[in-house]
């Protein structure tokens, strides 16, 4: 078992921090390893747990803490799993907006039989750079693509993804509704359970 009291997150992205701050409560203060260093590392695995052990270590060697690294994305059943790991530069790195339209502009003529996705979420947790025995949690949140975006909140693919439980776009639930349900909400329990918080 694991015992610290902060660690870094090997994310940019402030929507991420956020959620995986909420997540964890206040047991552990989750820093943003942009506090160390404004470059990423390139991510070079040909899967979500590669790629987040890749960034688990980057953030660990940068920052001398333990580092969280989450790699995540978009699996459509009909595009063979893609966007995958490719899922934030889908649209050659042009942001969320351009990832969307991309997407729907793909899926156009598939009908909504065939229209099934999973959100993937790979968390890695590392003690130091170069722990020899990284904790890997993975989540899966099922669900389908909608023809047109709806909601406001979240971020990412959120407004077209629809989730069947809720009938609703995982961009109309509540944060922290959608902090119970994703699939990032399914990896960080496992991850909390073998922490024991």
């Amino acid at each position: 078992m694991m015992s610290f009291s902060e660690l870094v997150l090997a994310s940019h992205n402030a929507g991420k921090l956020k959620e995986l701050q909420a997540m964890l409560g206040d047991a552990v203060r989750v820093r943003s390893v942009a506090e160390f260093s404004t470059i990423e590392p390139e991510e070079t695995g040909l899967s979500f747990v590669e790629n987040a052990i890749l960034k688990a270590r980057n953030a660990a060697q940068l920052s001398g803490l333990p580092a969280l690294a989450d790699d995540s994305g978009l699996a459509v059943d009909a595009l063979g799993g893609a966007p995958g790991i490719y899922s934030a530069r889908y649209a050659d790195g042009r942001g969320d907006a351009a990832n969307n339209a991309k997407l729907l502009d793909v899926l156009r003529d598939v009908p909504d039989a065939e229209r099934g996705a999973q959100f993937v979420c790979a968390l890695v947790l590392v003690r130091h750079a170069d722990d020899p025995l990284p904790i890997i949690c993975e989540g899966l949140w099922h669900g389908s693509i909608l023809h047109a975006a709806r909601g406001e909140h979240g971020f990412g693919y959120d407004p077209l993804f629809w989730v069947p439980e809720c009938e609703c776009s995982s961009a109309e639930l509540p944060a922290a509704q959608k902090n119970q349900l994703s699939h990032r909400a399914r990896a960080m329990a496992l991850l909390k359970q073998r922490l024991g918080i």
